[in-house]
């Protein structure tokens, strides 16, 4: 693993960070004492779930996610988060331009070696392949000699025909346990998730620990 001076983890939605990335960000903090930022677009405020028991209806809901977020990234060791205030499930409307620059201005204020987020059409979600356009847009940008490394999550069934095999593997089984805890720390959406993902783990689910296991990138090639 490189030794990276700040990490920037750009991502539509609160979670989006810990599925993706909460073992890699660990294993960065554990080895190097990496400097870790975290910017979600949105609230996710428009989460289909709201737990079971409710610990939110739809009015409290974006001020749940929050802190959900804050507590995830908490375990997660993230040194700064930031809210960056578009709406959930309205990025693919956003002028892309009007996006990326806003991007530029995150990234370059963060000034990070390293930028997570999602491969562009490769994300299933509209918001996760609006960001990730925007995401490269803006570090289009910026001047190669100023530009940092983009690792991007594809995670669509066909990714790996469409952009070949992932050039960078994080094995964080020493770090499942935390990782779990920064998912359940999303209540409100992951409750079914976390419980289903926490039986097949105990069964021995190959498939499940893999999931789990193993955070896969593809860096950008601009």
């Amino acid at each position: 693993m490189k030794k990276e001076r700040h990490i920037l983890l750009l991502f539509p939605h609160p979670d989006d960070e810990t599925f993706g990335a909460a073992g890699t960000v660990l294993m960065h903090k554990r080895k190097h004492g990496t400097k870790v930022t975290c910017a979600t677009l949105t609230s996710g405020e428009m989460g289909r779930n709201l737990g079971n028991p409710p610990v939110a209806n739809r009015e409290t809901l974006p001020i749940v996610r929050r802190q959900e977020f804050e507590r995830a990234c908490e375990i997660m060791e993230i040194d700064e988060l930031l809210h960056l205030g578009y709406r959930d499930k309205t990025l693919e409307f956003e002028d892309i331009q009007e996006v990326a620059s806003h991007l530029k201005e995150v990234i370059e204020k963060v000034n990070p070696t390293l930028v997570i987020s999602f491969y562009p059409g490769l994300s299933i979600h509209p918001d996760h392949d609006a960001t990730g356009e925007a995401v490269v847009e803006a570090m289009k940008q910026i001047p190669e000699a100023e530009r940092p490394t983009l690792h991007t999550k594809a995670i669509a069934a066909h990714s790996v025909k469409e952009i070949g095999e992932p050039d960078i593997v994080h094995d964080i089984d020493e770090l499942m346990d935390q990782k779990l805890k920064a998912i359940d720390a999303h209540e409100s959406q992951m409750q079914e998730v976390s419980a289903i993902t926490k039986q097949k783990l105990s069964e021995g689910d190959e498939d499940t620990e893999a999931w789990i296991r193993y955070e896969e990138f593809w860096t950008y090639e601009f």
